[in-house]
């Protein structure tokens, strides 16, 4: 039997078939054009997001060696200081290692921090520099004593150096004073 042919109708209207596979076709293009456009619109990583990345860990692991000593393993903590640090702060450290090693065997401390958080505030990966925030939560323990913690702030400047990034500076930030009626920050 044959199908009649109704004229001034297209092939495709009377064919279920063919029908259904063109309104496939144009479904499967929409999709493709639509995943295409949302893929080549999504946000991608930034270029320099590991080097961030690397900062971050570098600065960050860096204050806290600055931040972790024992009169018990001072000679070994300052070595730690003097490997995390270049430029004005490793000067800094070098010359005034003996003084400062004296200084917490006669007190006979045991100063450990943690980290609470920390962001670098800039990153320059052409000038090799990067500024970071730290706050830290400080645990110092006398020999013999109770411990006494405390919070504080700290920001850095960071080197990037053949070795790795390393602090050139390192500093407390300031409390501000807060305006009446509210609490201070940190």
């Amino acid at each position: 039997m044959r199908m009649a042919i109704m004229p001034g109708r297209p092939r495709w209207t009377r064919d279920p078939l063919l029908a259904t596979g063109w309104s496939l076709l144009a479904a499967a293009i929409v999709f493709a054009a639509v995943s295409g456009s949302l893929w080549l619109t999504a946000p991608r990583p930034s270029a320099a997001a590991p080097v961030r990345d690397d900062a971050l860990r570098a600065g960050e692991q860096a204050v806290l060696n600055f931040n972790t000593i024992s009169y018990r393993s001072v000679g070994k903590d300052l070595n730690l200081w003097a490997q995390s640090s270049t430029g004005p702060l490793h000067r800094q450290i070098m010359t005034g290692r003996a003084a400062f090693e004296q200084q917490i065997r006669q007190a006979r401390t045991v100063t450990t921090a943690r980290i609470l958080d920390a962001a670098l505030t800039s990153l320059n990966p052409r000038a090799r520099t990067a500024r970071i925030i730290v706050a830290l939560q400080l645990t110092v323990t006398p020999a013999g004593g109770t411990a006494v913690t405390k919070q504080s702030r700290l920001a850095g400047e960071l080197t990037r150096t053949p070795a790795g990034w390393k602090l050139s500076q390192l500093g407390q930030v300031p409390v501000q004073a807060s305006a009446p009626g509210q609490t201070p920050a940190g």
